[in-house]
C-alpha cells in the first residue's frame, strides 16, 4: 500500500513538471471579461526545437532564444470572452514551417479579456513598453532591429505600431491585421500606434513583402506602410484596378457595379468587390476599386452589370458618359475608356474598350 502511494505521488510530481514545462496561452472565462482582469505580459518562445511545446522567457531569461535569427513576435488583442486565440496554433506552426526562426507568443490575455474595449486599448502602451523591455536585453545580446519582425491583430497592431515607434521605425517589418480599430479615450496617440510618422515598415495583409523594403527606401520621400491584399484561395493574389464612372442620368441612381475581364486568349476574371451602393449624380465622377484574381496584360472586352439590389420594382438605367479601366500594379499599362453607354439593371452589357486619350499639358 505504501509502494503504491509513493507511485501515485511521483506521478503527480512528473505530470506537475510536464505542465509547467510546456505552457499554455491563458485561458480566462467570461466572468473574467465581466469583472476586468490586471495586466500581465507572458511571452513564449517556439522555435524548430520545440514546435509545441512553449518556453517562458523574460527580459532575464532568454532561454533558447537564437539573437542570430529572425524573431517575430505575434499580439494577439482585444479578448471580451476571455478564450485563446483559435488561429494562433496554425500561425506559430506556418512559421516555423516557412522559417527556422524564433516565434514569441505575446499573451497579454489578462488584460486584454474585458467586455469594455477602452479598459483594454489603455493597457497596449504598457504592453508595449514589457516589449521594448524584452528587445532591449536581445539588442544587449547582439540581436538586430532588422531580425525583429511583429504581427499584430487587432489591438496587438497598435501595439507593435508603439514598439516600432520606440525604435524609430528601424524595426524589420510590422504585418498589421485588422488595426482599423477605434482605441478610445487614451492620451498617448489618438490615432493608434501605426499612423504615427516614424513607425517602422508597416504591412497589412499576408505576403512575403522583404523584397519591397529597399523599394520603399529608395522612395523619395521614404515609404513606411504598404498595404497588400490576398484572396481566399491559392494562388492568394489580388490585382487591383480602378473602375472610373462619370454618368449623365437625370436624376440619382444608387446600386453597385460588377465587373468583368477578358483577353483574346479566353480568359475571364470578375470583379471581387464586396458591393456597397455607389451613388451616381450627373456628371460626378465615382472611382470603384476593383478587385481581380487574375492579372490581364491585354484586355479585350470588358463587361458591366448595374444593380440597385431590388428584388421587386421598376428596373433602372445607369447611363454613363465615360467608363475608365485603370490597374494599379501597372500604371503604365494604357488605360482603357468607353463612351455613352446605357446599362440595363442586372443585364450584362458586354463591349471592347479603347485607349484613353492622353491628356495635353
Amino acid at each position: 500500500m505504501l509502494r503504491l502511494y509513493f507511485f501515485i505521488s511521483l506521478m503527480c510530481l512528473v505530470k506537475s513538471d510536464t505542465d509547467e514545462t510546456c505552457p499554455s496561452f491563458t485561458r480566462l472565462s467570461f466572468h473574467s471579461a465581466v469583472v476586468g482582469t490586471g495586466l500581465n505580459v507572458k511571452l513564449m518562445l517556439y522555435t524548430r526545437r520545440n514546435w509545441t511545446c512553449a518556453q517562458v522567457i523574460n527580459s532575464t531569461v532568454l532561454g533558447n532564444l537564437n539573437v542570430t535569427k529572425k524573431t517575430t513576435f505575434i499580439v494577439h488583442g482585444f479578448r471580451p470572452t476571455g478564450s485563446a486565440p483559435v488561429w494562433m496554433e496554425d500561425l506559430v506552426q506556418g512559421l516555423l514551417y516557412v522559417e527556422d526562426m524564433n516565434v514569441v507568443v505575446v499573451d497579454w490575455n489578462r488584460g486584454a479579456t474585458t467586455v469594455i474595449y477602452n479598459h483594454a486599448s489603455s493597457k497596449t502602451k504598457k504592453v508595449a513598453i514589457v516589449l521594448k523591455g524584452f528587445i532591449d536585453q536581445m539588442l544587449v545580446q547582439g540581436a538586430s532591429l532588422d531580425d525583429i519582425y511583429m504581427i499584430g491583430v487587432s489591438l496587438g497592431a497598435h501595439i507593435a505600431g508603439f514598439v516600432g515607434k520606440m525604435y524609430n521605425g528601424q524595426l524589420g517589418r510590422i504585418t498589421a491585421l485588422g488595426y482599423k480599430e477605434p482605441l478610445g479615450n487614451i492620451d498617448f496617440y489618438p490615432n493608434g500606434g501605426l499612423d504615427q510618422p516614424g513607425c517602422p515598415k508597416t504591412i497589412l495583409g499576408g505576403y512575403y513583402a522583404d523584397n519591397w523594403k529597399e523599394y520603399l527606401k529608395q522612395k523619395d520621400p521614404p515609404m513606411t506602410k504598404a498595404f497588400f491584399d490576398t484572396a481566399k484561395e491559392e494562388p492568394y493574389c489580388i490585382y487591383h484596378y480602378f473602375v472610373d464612372i462619370i454618368t449623365w442620368n437625370k436624376n440619382i441612381r444608387r446600386g453597385s457595379i460588377t465587373i468583368k475581364l477578358s483577353d483574346r486568349a479566353g480568359n475571364i476574371t470578375e470583379s471581387r468587390i464586396n458591393h456597397e451602393p455607389a451613388v451616381f449624380q450627373k456628371y460626378h465622377q465615382v472611382s470603384l476599386l476593383a478587385r481581380f484574381n487574375q492579372d490581364l496584360d491585354k484586355v479585350a472586352t470588358i463587361s458591366l452589370v448595374f444593380s440597385t439590389g431590388s428584388v421587386i420594382g421598376p428596373k433602372y438605367k445607369l447611363r454613363i458618359l465615360r467608363m475608365k479601366l485603370r490597374s494599379l500594379a501597372h500604371p503604365e499599362r494604357p488605360q482603357l475608356c468607353r463612351y455613352d453607354l446605357v446599362l440595363m439593371e442586372n443585364i450584362e452589357t458586354v463591349f471592347q474598350p479603347i485607349p484613353c486619350p492622353k491628356l495635353l499639358m
